[in-house]
């Protein structure tokens, strides 16, 4: 499968509780950090519930 990285860019401050949890469960959590994950449709799911926090490199 195809590999993303996913960047947080912008804080859980002021968000809901289950968008703060879907940056926790992949693996984020402070500004700019950044993990590699497989390109599964779980995954894209997550990183689509929170792309206006996170930048996303194919």
């Amino acid at each position: 499968m195809a590999k993303i990285k996913v960047t947080q860019v912008k804080s859980a401050i002021n968000r809901p509780q289950r968008q703060k949890l879907t940056l926790q469960a992949l693996g984020l959590g402070k500004l700019n950090r950044t993990v590699e994950h497989e390109a599964t449709p779980q995954i894209l799911g997550m990183v689509k519930k929170v792309e206006h926090m996170v930048k996303i490199v194919k």
